[in-house]
């Protein structure tokens, strides 16, 4: 449950039930990590969300009210969670849209989660999700209202040893975690998965990406398949709550915790300090 959500400006929690995004999940979010009054990464987080709502034909609200109502839900809170939500706005029946579109904007603070600080510093279990992720290259890294792939492989588990769930697509190439980008390491090298045809282009991924070429690293964005998964030597993921994530376990085997995740891990957190945004 939410400790305060601002609807289009006003205090409140309440859609109209003409909402496209209920509707239809026609929209955009974005979650967004906070803490003593700052917000990690948030030029990189709007500046997504005005690309999504430009492929999307989505008309982008005034950025200067948006940064207010997010900050102004931080005076007086520690760590915690902003998540922003960007709808089509009200329409009728039907997938047409309305001739004039109003968007609809839903900011709202969550506390933080209660994640095991032995996740972030030993790694984690994972699982391979059967719930496949479909082909959708119109859409593909996007962060859509569209989670429904995301919600049934989260289903899937209940074990709160298990951290998250690595989803495939039709194909068997490995494109995420359910809440994360996927990152491996293979002979020195850097590997994620290409978001061509499904998959959401982390804000925390881009951050990753862009430190990795700093510390020339060799980066490979491209199909990633089950082999490669079993011949990494090492395995972790990421988003922008959780930053990185080592994987120790993949489906009851053992992975290696290696040194690369951990110097990826310690320059993110060093290059947020920087910022004045790390926690």
């Amino acid at each position: 449950m939410a400790i305060r959500c601002i609807v289009d400006g006003r205090d409140g929690e309440a859609v109209p039930a003409s909402d496209r995004g209920l509707q239809y999940g026609d929209g955009l979010f974005e979650t967004m990590a906070a803490a003593d009054g700052r917000i990690a990464l948030l030029e990189e987080h709007l500046e997504r969300l005005s690309q999504g709502a430009a492929r999307l034909g989505l008309p982008i609200p005034d950025m200067a009210v948006l940064r207010g109502e997010i900050l102004g839900l931080l005076p007086g809170q520690g760590r915690a969670v902003i998540k922003l939500i960007l709808t089509r706005g009200s329409g009728g029946r039907g997938y047409r849209q309305p001739a004039k579109i109003k968007t609809r904007r839903i900011v709202s603070l969550h506390p933080w989660p209660d994640y095991p600080a032995s996740w972030a510093r030993d790694g984690i279990a994972v699982r391979l999700c059967e719930t496949r992720l479909a082909s959708d290259p119109v859409l593909a890294g996007l962060k859509t209202l569209n989670r429904l792939h995301q919600v049934l492989a989260r289903a899937e588990w209940d074990d709160p040893n298990i951290a998250e769930g690595l989803m495939m697509d039709a194909d068997d190439q490995v494109v995420c975690g359910t809440m994360s980008n996927l990152f491996l390491v293979r002979s020195g090298a850097l590997v994620t998965p290409d978001l061509e045809r499904s998959g959401v282009a982390g804000v925390m991924r881009k951050q990753i990406l862009k430190i990795a070429a700093h510390m020339d690293m060799e980066i490979q964005e491209r199909a990633v398949s089950l082999d490669d998964l079993s011949r990494a030597d090492e395995i972790f993921v990421s988003n922008s709550l959780i930053m990185i994530w080592p994987v120790r376990q993949l489906d009851g085997r053992v992975c290696a915790t290696g040194p690369l995740t951990t110097r990826l891990r310690h320059a993110l957190k060093s290059s947020l300090s920087a910022m004045g945004a790390a926690s």
